[in-house]
């Protein structure tokens, strides 16, 4: 069970972060949300997820969750059903948001006035094939510009988000990449006819314990009594889940059209070395770290380690593709915007050419609808810096999947 203490020792400070910025915009919230017809895509994921726990309580007329894995999407219509707050109309979907049944289905519901979009691989493990990268591709693009031309189609009157990702500053993976194209994609102008709704974004820190995350790893490896593996001289900022779903909630109703929400985090107070937080980790449950760099080592002393209230942590070289040592939120020609927010301030989107765009989208369809057409990793990475010159893509050749 993640408690509020055991979230705390990953984020080093006391949780609930943004809530005071919503609570103080809880009137404003209210307008954008109330009574309103919502579709959050994406739903069931762990972001996704804390984003409808979070509009609950200012009463939807209607919210629709679309998700392609069905058992996280029951077990969020359980936990909807089971928290007591009244619904008009909720339903949960099982499908590929970018199917033909999606769009079947924008076409026969009544119009929805907000979107909110999750659904994505967020992995930069993603990127170890062709075959992974197309498919993070088409996720992340591919099927984003499909939804724009379908929701574009019905006339989408109110909000649209879609969450971005740290990552997205100054990329040096696919998956940043992706998501920094993912962000001109949704605020282009001309790429997709009739696309006129409010469009606003996030970029923010890691969730901690969120779904496939490093730290989740922890508490599963912990109870396998498998060793903890982290990796060396790595910094990154954490948030918890309950402050990702509220700066969502927050971004999508409050950011000004072609803006981005950004936590005001600080080096200094809130980034945390990931060897940092496994070892917080421990300490919470009442263990002392025991570094190890041998992974078979390890293995072999766990059980002696734990007999004497201590644990193995393996501490790995951060020389995998596309590691940073840091994580940043906006590049320097990004320029802060304040919005009347204690903990979050604004960044304007940096266009990027809408014909190359349009291109790149053009050259990943075609690859992805007939798979005669060759393609290989070193195509992709030269086809997005031609759209994304900020993009220098760390290759080493080693994958996580080779690690702990």
């Amino acid at each position: 069970m993640i408690t509020e203490g055991l979230v705390q020792a990953a984020t080093g400070r006391p949780p609930g972060m943004f809530l005071r910025d919503a609570e103080a915009c809880r009137e404003r919230l209210s307008h954008e949300f109330q009574g309103r017809r919502i579709l959050v895509i994406g739903a069931a994921g762990s972001i996704g997820a804390a984003t409808v726990r979070a509009l609950l309580p200012f009463a939807p007329s209607a919210l629709h969750a679309v998700d392609i894995n069905e058992n996280s999407l029951t077990e969020l219509v359980r936990e909807v059903r089971g928290g007591g707050v009244p619904m008009k109309e909720f339903l949960a979907l099982p499908l590929d948001y970018g199917s033909p049944v999606m769009e079947r289905l924008l076409l026969e519901q009544p119009r929805y006035d907000v979107v909110l979009l999750f659904a994505a691989l967020k992995h930069v493990r993603s990127e170890k094939t062709s075959h992974t990268l197309l498919q993070m591709l088409d996720t992340n693009l591919v099927k984003l510009f499909r939804l724009m031309r379908w929701l574009s189609g019905t006339r989408l009157p109110g909000r649209f988000f879609s969450v971005s990702s740290d990552k997205a500053a100054y990329p040096v993976n696919l998956m940043g990449a992706s998501k920094r194209l993912m962000e001109n994609l949704i605020f282009s102008e001309g790429l997709v006819p009739g696309w006129t709704p409010r469009v606003s974004s996030a970029r923010f820190a890691n969730v901690a314990f969120s779904q496939g995350s490093l730290l989740q790893s922890f508490v599963e490896r912990l109870d396998k009594r498998q060793p903890l593996a982290a990796p060396k001289d790595v910094r990154r900022y954490f948030i918890s889940l309950e402050e990702a779903g509220t700066i969502c909630l927050l971004a999508s109703a409050l950011a000004a059209p072609g803006h981005l929400l950004i936590p005001r985090l600080n080096p200094a107070d809130h980034l945390r070395t990931i060897e940092s937080v496994a070892v917080a980790f421990l300490r919470h449950h009442g263990l002392d770290a025991v570094p190890y760099e041998d992974v078979a080592e390890a293995r072999r002393a766990l059980e002696s380690d734990l007999g004497s209230k201590r644990y193995p942590l393996v501490l790995t070289q951060p020389d995998t593709d596309g590691e940073k040592p840091c994580e940043e939120f906006r590049e320097h020609e990004e320029h802060l915007v304040d919005v009347g927010l204690k903990d979050l301030a604004a960044i304007r989107s940096l266009p990027c050419s809408a014909q190359a765009l349009g291109s790149l989208l053009d050259r990943l369809t075609r690859c992805l609808e007939d798979a005669s057409v060759p393609v290989s990793k070193d195509d992709v990475v030269k086809w997005v810096s031609e759209v994304l010159p900020q993009f220098h893509h760390q290759a080493s050749g080693k994958s996580l999947d080779e690690r702990l």
